[in-house]
This record gives structure tokens, sequence and C-alpha cells, in this order.
């Protein structure tokens, strides 16, 4: 009894561990932002009017990119579904070999004031651009000129300053940014405009009813 009662044990052990460990890797892989992880960084944000949008920026491969900086532990399209959502799904149409990300919280809200509040989760620079998109607009679509980014004509808002509102120089890494505006009903993109980001897969639809 006493030899049965060790080889339970051991056994019940031994699953705990795998457990463990499995969950480690799969949070590793993903990067996936939590309720909480979306704005854990955010220590400064103030009372944001409307209904509020939590956005990760997300890349892989910061050390190819960025010159020496290390990659990330997780984050990036490879995870995505191709729409800025995980693998359970939130937008549409980016290549799995993308290397960036951008994440919502929600896709979809009811028209009036939207705060966006984006934390930089990656390892390089970052920003969020709200662009309208006509019935006839893909996401992640628009040409991309020669200095690597989109036409900004039509933005409806940015949040590019580092632990602050508004358009800056770009979001730093583990800072946050954000952004409120009042959008009327229609399709959106959010999307990252530093040269290279919005070809890199750093793009997602939201719309607004």
């Amino acid at each position: 009894m006493r030899r049965k009662i060790i080889i339970a044990t051991a056994i019940v052990s031994g699953v705990v561990a795998i457990v463990g460990l499995t969950g480690l890797s799969v949070s590793a892989m993903t990067g996936s932002p939590t309720s909480s992880g979306f704005a854990s960084v955010a220590t400064n944000v103030p009372a944001l009017p409307g209904t509020v949008v939590n956005v990760a920026l997300m890349n892989m491969g910061g050390q190819m990119m960025s010159g020496g900086q290390s990659m990330m532990s997780g984050g990036g399209n490879r995870m995505l579904d191709g729409t800025g959502g995980m693998m359970s799904g939130r937008s549409a149409g980016r290549s799995s070999s993308a290397i960036m990300g951008l994440m919502l919280d929600r896709t979809s809200v009811v028209h009036g004031t939207v705060s966006f509040l984006a934390v930089n989760r990656g390892s390089i620079s970052h920003e969020l651009l709200v662009l309208p998109l006509s019935d006839s607009q893909t996401v992640g679509a628009r040409a991309v000129g020669s200095d690597g980014k989109v036409d900004e004509s039509g933005s409806l808002g940015e949040a590019s300053t580092t632990n602050g509102q508004g358009a800056g120089e770009g979001i730093t890494p583990g800072a946050a940014s954000w952004v409120p505006m009042d959008l009327a009903p229609g399709r959106y993109e959010v999307l990252c405009n530093l040269p290279g980001h919005y070809s890199a897969g750093m793009y997602s639809e939201f719309t607004v009813s």
C-alpha cells in the first residue's frame, strides 16, 4: 500500500509539473495580453472618456529589426489569427509570415466617444493610428510608399506619445499612449505607421455600429 501511495504521488507530481511547463510554454509563445496585461505597464493613465479599447502593440525578432535589442517573449502575428486577435479570433487578413502584431481587446463598439489605450509590449517603438475603411477597402491592403508608410490622410487620431496622449515621437517599449475620439458607425483600420510596421502586419479592423 505504501508503495502504491508513493507511486501515485509521483505520478500526480509529474502531471502537475508537465501542466505547469505547458502553461509556461504557451504563455511564452503567445505573449497574450491578459486583462491586466494590456495596461499593466500603463501606470499613469488618466480616466479615459467613452468606451476604452485596449490595444497591445507587439513584435518578434526585435534583435534583427532594431540592431541589438533582444526579442520579446511572445506576440507577433505568427501567433495571431490574421486580424489582431489570438487564434480564438478577432479580425482579418494578414500573412502568417508577418512578424509584428496589433491586438485589440474588442473589435466592435457602439458609436460615440472611444478611447484607444495602446501599450507597447514589444522591444522597439510603435504607434497607433486610426483610419477609416470604405466598403471596398480590405484591412491590410493599403498601398505602402517608398518610405515604408501608408497615406495618413483622413486620420481620425493618433497615439504615439510615450506615456502621454496624442501624437508624438513613438511609444517606447513598455510604455503606453492613448487617444480619445468620436467615431460614427462604419469600418475602421487601427494600425502602426512607423516605417515598415504596416507591411510587417501591424493592422486590425475595427467596427462601429
